[in-house]
This record gives structure tokens, C-alpha cells and sequence, in this order.
């Protein structure tokens, strides 16, 4: 079992740096301005805490693929709620065990955890990347998240959940090495 807390309460953090200026800026995510990020991971908290509890139905069976995300007026509370709540969903052991779906697939829950971890970490990094403030992930979340996104033996140029790797240098701090896993360039909007 993994403790989403942390980087849960990380990307809360990163809401107070959030202006309505920036609300349509562009983000990492190519289709997303900050206002569809914030809503992507509303739905997200939503989607992961159903599926930890296994409470099938809409949040856990629509891919977020299938319209862009919306975000609410009260985003500003009800997202830091979501995200505790997915948090906490995930701290029960039953979670981790059998199967459960998010976005429309069935998967273990255990990869279901690292997944709902590997989005939190990375579209963090997105929000804070298009709103010009630091980000700092725990190492073991990034070790995770690594694993989860690192090429197979079998298939090296296989496109992940996000894009083709961006090729990283090895001794770049795991952060960009991870980043770059997702496809996402770590010196982005510079890339």
C-alpha cells in the first residue's frame, strides 16, 4: 500500500498559487488551459476515490478521454476535499486487492493505487508548471511512478498512457527523468 496523502496535499498546496489570471493559460497537457487541468483533477479524485472504494458507475466507468473537462466555481474547496477523499480511499487495505475500474478499464486495484499516484504526481507538476511555481515529489512516489511508466525490455519505443518518452539525461534529477517518462518535456514551456 502507498500513502497518496502527501502528494495529494501537494497538489492542494499548489491551489493558493492559482490566480483567475491564469485560468486559460496553457499547461504541459497539450489540449488543457489550467481551468480544464484543475477540472481533469476534480474528475480524477472523484474517478480514483470510486474506484479504491469499488462504487462503480459514472465517475469510474467514463474515460476522461470522452469530453473536456469542466471546472466548477467552487473548485477552490470542493478540489482540496476531493483529493483528501481520494487519499483516504486509498488508505484502506481492500482497495489494493482484487480489481476495480477507473476511466472506463478494469485493472488491479493495486495498479490502480500507483496509477491514481502516477496522475497526482505528474499533473501536479503540470499545474505547477503553468502557474510558475516549484514542485517537489517524494522520492518514493517518484520511484512509482517511474516504474509504472519505465519502457519494457520487450517494447523501449512503446507510446505510455501520455506520449512517446522525452529522452532525459540519466543523471537529470528523477523528477525530470520521470516527467520525461510521461512524455512531457521537464524544461516545458521552454521545450
Amino acid at each position: 500500500m502507498l500513502d497518496l496523502g502527501p502528494t495529494a496535499r501537494r497538489v492542494a498546496a499548489l491551489l493558493d498559487g492559482v490566480g483567475g489570471d491564469r485560468l486559460d493559460a496553457p499547461t504541459p497537457c497539450p489540449d488543457y488551459a489550467v481551468r480544464h487541468l484543475l477540472g481533469h483533477l476534480a474528475g480524477l479524485a472523484l474517478a480514483f476515490r470510486d474506484s479504491a472504494r469499488k462504487d462503480f458507475g459514472p465517475t469510474t466507468d467514463t474515460s476522461p478521454e470522452d469530453a473536456l473537462p469542466t471546472l466548477d466555481g467552487d473548485w477552490r474547496t470542493a478540489l482540496p476535499r476531493r483529493l483528501d477523499e481520494l487519499a483516504a480511499a486509498w488508505r484502506a487495505p481492500e482497495a489494493w486487492e482484487g480489481t476495480t475500474r477507473a476511466g472506463g478499464v478494469t485493472l488491479p486495484g493495486e495498479v490502480a493505487g500507483m496509477v491514481a499516484l502516477n496522475e497526482l504526481v505528474l499533473h501536479g507538476w503540470d499545474l505547477a508548471r503553468a502557474t510558475g511555481q516549484e514542485y517537489a515529489a517524494d522520492e518514493e512516489a517518484l520511484r512509482v511512478c517511474e516504474a509504472l511508466l519505465a519502457p519494457t525490455a520487450d517494447s523501449p519505443e512503446e507510446r505510455g498512457p501520455f506520449g512517446l518518452p522525452v529522452k532525459v539525461p540519466d543523471e537529470a534529477p528523477l523528477l525530470d527523468r520521470v516527467v520525461g517518462l510521461s512524455g512531457r518535456h521537464p524544461d516545458w514551456p521552454g521545450a
